[in-house]
């Protein structure tokens, strides 16, 4: 025993050291070129001390897991939404829905503050306030029969607060829903190859699902060789199909994308979720954390240089081309998912709860998800960060910044303070094959540079257009995960504040309310989709704006009804768990909700913005962006709507937290007179381990199980008589 201690000592020695080398290299570097591989070795470290002794400290000793208690896939399992789901593929649905398209996109725009910034709010986030919010929302979901945070937050708050909660979390799951597929139809307009590969991942989940529950039950690594099999070959025969006379049948435009995207949606919500969601997130997951894992392995390997500024001019002055304001707050609100995300509480509360096997396992599915997203935002910082700062400032500037030629945009990057020639732009849109590179806003293509260039270090040149159009890909099949679950969250939503007008809808299996609620889910976010892709400043264009902003209100309103349920169920002296989060996200969130609606900046306040383009109606002048005088009416309705949106959402923020506040307050003086509404103890039968590798412990109770199942059969009277 004394040896194991020893041997557990030096070895997490050793990796805190590893973690604390990185960050004194990140922080003290001066001048000195800082290999990305220190950006690495900081978040591993810090994730694998944070992952073995916050989160076991939190699940534990905080929420108390309790393995011998039924969880509602055990009481409830329906075969529908509710069925028992094996960890590991439980571990691939919810992280391939909750990585959308934040921690892709939103490391990549942040990269602007410089890329030292980014990482200590993406790392030292995730560990204190993103991954502790998925696990502990997971758990008191897990605890009310799968309940969506909204009505959690109307059972345990009250009336007022859990209506404005309600109200808040569906809008914006609806706006955030919006803008995940607008990413996913502009990765995948015109490219053959990402829509014929994403396209074949439906077929072979569904294989998968079959598999796993008619063909071989439980035979999960079986599966799992086959789908990744099917996977890989998919991913070669969608280039194959791309240069090939097939090219055009999968060669969609963006509004054919939008039909199928809702359609898909429509049924990925209504069927067996063992049939298509969980098989296929689980078969995304494989390719999500390779291409991650290659890419961290790329980084260790050909140890590229981080060519960004630790922290750059824009980051005090905030008037930076990629997205105007200053580091506080706004840092925090365009990197999101990659450190806390409230989009990863509706799936902590929607379909994760209803599928989970044990409690103990709440801390590898809620707090080991998110570091794991977490580490993809990280390499997408590295990713924005290992590219020539002229570059990076030429593809993420608006053409009303840098124009639109080579020329220009070599003049506009010079004047921003970093240098790159005319030649040097046209040469990096030749090598990964497109025309130009100027003004490929939204991150993601930056990304898909950066990406290439890490990959292309280790394959060799000859390949680094391949790796760039692979990256838009890869980030498609990322984001269109989170959307087909969301879809189904925004379904349970739905049903939850339905079900408090007619009791029918709060069974969320009820095959009319699903189908109903479904449809008006799609509808919503369809046809926000549907305008926005034909105007490009309408339908969810105009609610892109305030995406960063209400993402991180929706975090709000998780952690204070986390506060709330922490307070009320005896567990007061541990609710700064998520009582210091909470007043963090609050304090940057609502800053910024105020600089939106009242900044003088008309780059950053919405209301100023259309004060400004009213007086160019008024003098009959046409401001840039906008080419058209309709454009100009437009820009100015667009402004009014995010403006007022902002607004409101952020007084329902402030009505949940307030009166959070006052249900605390009261369980503390009176605790007599709060109820919870946690379902009743039932003890489970299900044997299954807590986390990824089973400890010794945790098999020999499965093969005890075994035992027992085997001589159940041979039983006189039983089926194997």
């Amino acid at each position: 025993m004394r040896t194991a201690n020893t041997r557990t000592i030096v070895i997490w020695t050793l990796v805190a050291l590893v973690g604390a080398a990185g960050w004194s290299v990140l922080a003290l570097a001066r001048g000195e070129e800082v290999s990305a591989a220190w950006m690495v070795a900081a978040a591993l470290g810090s994730y694998a001390v944070a992952y073995r002794f916050y989160s076991k400290f939190i699940a534990y000793k905080v929420l108390k897991v309790d393995k011998t208690r039924a969880t509602p896939a055990e009481r409830l399992n329906n075969g529908i939404d509710f069925h028992p789901t094996d960890r590991r593929v439980l571990l691939g649905h919810h992280f391939a829905a909750i990585a959308g398209a934040g921690p892709l996109v939103g490391p990549v725009l942040a990269a602007q503050m410089g890329y030292l910034p980014g990482t200590i709010w993406i790392i030292v986030g995730v560990i204190f306030a993103g991954a502790v919010q998925d696990m502990v929302v997971l758990f008191f979901s897990t605890r009310r029969d799968g309940r969506s945070l909204g009505q959690m937050a109307r059972e345990e708050i009250g009336p007022v607060g859990g209506a404005a909660a309600l109200v808040a979390a569906f809008a914006i799951m609806i706006i955030l829903l919006g803008v995940l597929a607008l990413v996913v139809v502009n990765a995948l307009a015109a490219s053959p190859w990402g829509t014929f590969s994403i396209g074949m991942t439906i077929p072979i989940a569904l294989l998968m699902g079959f598999y796993l529950r008619v063909l071989r039950p439980g035979r999960v690594t079986e599966v799992s060789l086959i789908g990744v099999a099917l996977l890989l070959l998919a991913l070669v025969a969608g280039r194959w199909v791309a240069e090939s006379s097939w090219a055009d049948t999968f060669t969609l435009a963006p509004s054919t994308l939008v039909v199928w995207l809702v359609a898909y949606g429509f049924i990925a919500s209504i069927l067996p979720v063992w049939m298509l969601l969980a098989p296929r997130d689980y078969l995304s997951t494989f390719m999500k954390i390779g291409t991650i894992g290659l890419l961290a392995l790329g980084v260790l390997v050909t140890l590229p240089t981080l060519k960004m500024d630790p922290v750059t001019d824009f980051a005090s002055r905030g008037d930076g081309p990629v997205f105007a304001g200053s580091l506080f707050p706004f840092v925090f609100i365009t990197i999101a998912c990659g450190a806390l995300s409230g989009f990863h509480s509706l799936i902590s509360s929607g379909t994760t709860p209803k599928m989970i096997q044990k409690e103990t396992q709440v801390r590898m599915i809620g707090y080991g998800s998110m570091l794991m997203e977490s580490s993809v935002a990280v390499m997408a910082l590295i990713a924005a960060s290992v590219i020539d700062p002229g570059l990076y400032f030429a593809m993420n500037a608006p053409a009303g910044v840098i124009g639109t030629s080579v020329q220009s945009a070599s003049e506009a990057v010079a004047n921003l303070g970093y240098t790159i020639s005319p030649d040097a732009l046209a040469k990096a849109a030749e090598q990964v094959e497109e025309a130009s590179l100027l003004s490929r806003t939204g991150g993601a293509p930056t990304l898909a540079v950066g990406v290439s260039e890490i990959f292309a270090k280790v394959t060799g040149d000859g390949l680094r257009a391949f790796w760039y159009h692979f990256a838009i890909m890869f980030e498609a099949l990322f984001i269109l995960t989170a959307l087909d679950a969301g879809t189904r969250v925004g379904r349970f939503m739905l049903q939850d504040m339905l079900g408090n007008l007619y009791k029918p809808f709060k069974n969320v299996s009820w095959k009319p309310g699903l189908v109903i609620t479904s449809a008006i889910v799609c509808t919503l976010w369809g046809y926000f989709l549907w305008v926005g892709v034909h105007e490009p400043l309408g339908g969810i264009n105009q609610l892109f704006p305030i995406f960063g902003i209400s993402n991180q209100l929706l975090a709000a309103v998780a952690l204070a009804v986390c506060t709330t349920l922490l307070v009320k169920s005896g567990r007061l002296k541990w609710a700064w768990i998520t009582g210091i989060p909470l007043a963090w996200d609050a304090t940057v969130t609502l800053t910024a909700s105020w600089q939106k609606v009242f900044s003088s900046d008309p780059r950053v306040g919405f209301f100023k913005q259309r004060s400004v383009y009213q007086d160019g109606i008024d003098r009959g002048e046409v401001l840039a962006p906008a080419k058209s005088m309709d454009d100009m009416h437009t820009i100015v309705t667009n402004s009014t709507v995010d403006g007022i949106l902002a607004a409101v959402l952020a007084i329902l923020i402030v009505v949940v937290i307030v009166d959070a506040a006052r249900v605390c307050v009261r369980h503390v003086r009176r605790p007599a007179l709060s109820t919870l509404s946690e379902a009743a103890y039932v003890e489970s039968k299900i044997v299954a381990p807590a986390g990824l590798i089973p400890t010794r412990e945790e098999r020999e109770e499965e093969r005890e199980e075994e035992r027992r199942a085997v001589v159940g059969s041979a039983a006189p009277g039983s089926s194997g008589d």
